[in-house]
């Protein structure tokens, strides 16, 4: 018996998913266990394995295609058996009339004479000018997806606005149910052009378009929120190196038996931020303000966020209960979260929750940099690279690591002398870091 294969939920917050590659294609026989395809979040990369054994006799979207979670992704069964009353969209049995049962709807829409366009193509083509009666389908079931637009855009066949007009996107069609057809795009392709009418694309284009990928959109979404919605103020602030470049030398030298030899500059800045903001008296910032900043929630427990940068965007898991954590453990636990998000495994459940964040830029060099705070957290710590500085000691100039520190918090939950006081204790903390293992 056919079985539909659907998009899974991952996270109660995730409505859609995206297709990333399709490892069966119609006709292959699959078995329990064997990968049919494979999807990502906004945050995670996932494989879709088959349950059953049987035949791949459908695939409704393509690769690249944004598929709501819990709809019809594929069919496996029996040679034979039919697919299409799991085509999402395809109307009911018993309730389609025979109009409708002769021309189940999809998620793909009709161009010239019956061949459909997945929306993300269609969208690249409207956003480029593509011209898509030139295009040579690839996609599942004859469909034009977006790699054969960009086909044409790579090779300079972008409609003239005569030529595309409305014909490619909404013309008015004379074919079955209202498709347009070959004959309409030439027929618009012919009429005369307006005479302010644009010259013709070169037969090379200087530029592309591609549509931001999920993650991006979500990324793109969350900043615009934090800034538009956010008093945000920035402080900096550095300290003197010396300590923890000289704890770090020591782990590397002789850490190994205690778990410490691949400890880092970062892993120890994150131990003495929970350490820092477990103190009640920075509780402002181990916070989220909630209810349009009608409320605080503020936490017990410091659930720290750590920026890390993927080639798919950026991540920021979760340390839960970093203020509890060892040194070792602080390490280890960032390590592999790290890797996990580079990996495309991390947990849904990994990426949230966080009650602070900080995002370190010092192995990129930067010295100076205004993070953004990510909502409804109030605050965030920007880390920056290590460099010489130099000061008068005992008369004396005097040259020493340094370190730039830059605090971005909401105003609306506290004001800058408190923001200014966590940074003096992060300070502290920091230059006096053998003290603060002690504690």
């Amino acid at each position: 018996m056919a079985v539909a294969v659907i998009m899974p939920r991952q996270g109660n917050t995730v409505e859609s998913c995206i297709i990333t590659s399709w490892h069966k294609k119609p006709g292959d026989k699959v078995a329990p266990g064997e990968i049919l395809f494979s999807y990502e979040t906004d945050k995670a990369a996932f494989d879709e394995e088959a349950k059953v054994e049987g035949t791949l006799l459908a695939a409704f979207f393509e690769e690249g295609d944004d598929v709501p979670c819990l709809t019809n992704v594929c069919v496996v069964g029996q040679p034979g058996e039919d697919a299409e009353p799991f085509r999402p969209g395809a109307p009911k049995a018993d309730t389609a009339g025979p109009a409708e049962a002769s021309a189940p709807t999809a998620p793909a829409q009709a161009i010239s004479d019956g061949t459909r366009i997945s929306p993300r193509a269609r969208a690249l083509a409207a956003s480029s000018g593509a011209d898509l009666s030139r295009a040579v389908p690839t996609g599942p079931e004859g469909r034009v997806i977006a790699r054969d637009v960009q086909a044409l855009i790579d090779a300079g066949l972008v409609a003239t606005p005569a030529a595309r007009g409305t014909a490619a996107f909404g013309a008015e069609g004379t074919g079955l149910g209202g498709r347009v057809t070959l004959a309409d795009l030439a027929r618009t392709a012919e009429a005369p052009a307006p005479q302010a009418a644009v010259p013709a694309a070169p037969e090379e284009a200087d530029s592309y378009v591609e549509p931001l990928s999920h993650m991006r959109k979500v990324i793109a979404k969350s900043m615009t929120l934090s800034l538009s919605a956010m008093a945000q103020l920035t402080h900096n602030i550095s300290f003197d190196a010396t300590e923890i470049r000289r704890m770090r030398a020591l782990f590397k030298e002789k850490g190994e038996p205690f778990g410490l030899s691949r400890v880092s500059i970062n892993d120890i800045v994150l131990y003495a931020v929970a350490r820092t903001l477990a103190n009640p008296a920075h509780r402002a910032l181990n916070a989220n303000l909630i209810d349009d900043g009608k409320s605080m929630r503020y936490f017990r427990a410091v659930h720290l966020g750590m920026a890390v940068d993927t080639d798919r965007g950026l991540m920021v898991p979760t340390i839960f209960h970093a203020e509890k954590l060892s040194l070792a453990q602080i390490s280890a636990e960032a390590k592999r979260l790290a890797k996990a998000c580079r990996e495309g495994k991390i947990g849904p459940a990994e990426l949230r929750g966080a009650s602070f964040t900080v995002s370190n830029l010092g192995s990129l060099g930067i010295e100076s940099f205004t993070p953004v705070v990510n909502p409804p957290q109030t605050g965030i710590l920007g880390v920056c690279a290590m460099k010489d500085a130099v000061r008068m000691r005992d008369g004396q100039i005097e040259v020493y690591p340094s370190v730039n520190l830059s605090l971005t918090y909401d105003h609306r939950a506290l004001d800058g002398s408190p923001a200014s006081r966590f940074l003096l204790d992060l300070k502290a903390n920091l230059e006096n870091f053998a003290l603060l293992l002690a504690l």
